[in-house]
């Protein structure tokens, strides 16, 4: 008897990279599923994440993906069939909070470029991006509760932006929000049409490359470092920071272009 076929194996890249310019798109290329962030695609965006942050021709990164949807969270049949598996469950969730927090600690301004549904740790995946611009028919949710699995993980970056209530509003009822929802709690920061989506994002691209990459490189770590300090703290961190900045020669650069009124030309990097 002749052995049963074996389902082809799926060789598609799980991240997409694209350049037009100084912006990366990294793209999360498994959207007939909704882009799960599997232990495999967190580490495939890592990587990607990890090769953009040496890479100084990079000026800005956007964080779309594929399908009818941006990421549905974690994959719910690989963590059942690891469900006994402590180690396993406890490396996922180790490198995806890494993953997370690379997008922070990349010196590159991340733009999430959201469409349909980003639930759980889709959701997180928006929250820690540095700024968002979603369609208006997009959702979020954190409906980890509906299926006894309390989303803990996606609310440490879900309550950095829309604030306790509504992050403890999202976790204990699991019910979605819309775009225009999101957008008053500041999970999201511009919500459009469809075909204006890309505009949109271009538009926080065009402006990010256009200013001096060694001012924001400088200017980002200093935000991250300093939003979770106390206020004595967070005011040294930022005042160290401006030091450094005004030393940079594209402050002096821009300082002397808006005093003689013309375009500054930037050579930091």
């Amino acid at each position: 008897m002749a052995a049963p076929a074996r389902a082809p194996l799926d060789d598609r890249p799980l991240v997409l990279g694209t350049r037009d310019g100084g912006v990366l798109t990294l793209t999360l290329n498994r959207g007939e599923r909704f882009n799960p962030l599997s232990l495999s695609m967190i580490q495939a965006l890592q990587a990607e994440i990890d090769a953009a942050r040496t890479d100084a021709s990079v000026r800005a990164v956007v964080l779309a993906a594929e399908g009818k949807g941006f990421c549905a969270g974690h994959d719910l049949k690989e963590m059942r069939a690891h469900a006994s598996d402590t180690a396993w469950q406890r490396e996922l969730f180790d490198r995806c909070g890494d993953m997370m927090m690379s997008l922070t600690r990349l010196p590159q301004p991340v733009v999430a470029r959201v469409h349909g549904i980003a639930t759980a740790a889709g959701c997180q995946l928006v929250s820690m991006c540095d700024l968002a611009v979603a369609v208006d028919t997009a959702t979020f949710a954190l409906p980890g509760v509906n299926i006894g699995v309390f989303c803990s993980t996606p609310a440490v970056g879900v309550a950095r932006n829309v604030g306790r209530k509504r992050a403890m509003e999202m976790l204990l009822t699991g019910d979605t929000i819309d775009a225009r929802t999101a957008l008053a709690w500041g999970l999201v920061n511009r919500v459009v049409t469809a075909d204006a989506l890309d505009a949109e994002v271009r538009r926080f691209t065009d402006q990010i490359v256009s200013r001096s990459a060694a001012a924001i490189r400088l200017g980002k770590r200093a935000f991250y470092d300093q939003i979770e300090r106390a206020l004595e703290h967070a005011y040294t961190t930022a005042g160290e920071t401006m030091v450094r900045n005004v030393a940079l020669e594209d402050a002096a650069e821009g300082m002397d272009a808006f005093l003689t009124k013309r375009p500054a030309v930037w050579k930091g990097r």
